[in-house]
């Protein structure tokens, strides 16, 4: 697994935004995850692969973290 820091967590009006800072290993540089409760709002991407990061922004969106979670984990 990939190590990433935390850059910011903050919660305003109910929704938690978290921003990560990842490791060389991955192509993005930065990762925002925006939830509402146990539901992801967005994920958003600085830098990487540009159809690949919207694309797993846009298939996370709507869905619970743990579910996301169960799906991707294990996935290197």
């Amino acid at each position: 697994m990939f190590d990433v820091t935390l850059i910011k967590d903050e919660t305003a009006n109910g929704v938690r935004r978290t921003t990560f800072l990842t490791c060389p290993e991955v192509c993005s540089e930065i990762i925002s995850i925006e939830t509402q409760g146990d539901t992801i709002r967005s994920v958003q991407y600085v830098k990487g692969c540009h159809g690949n990061t919207q694309g797993i922004g846009s298939l996370c969106a709507g869905m619970k973290v743990s579910d996301v979670i169960t799906r991707l984990e294990g996935i290197d």
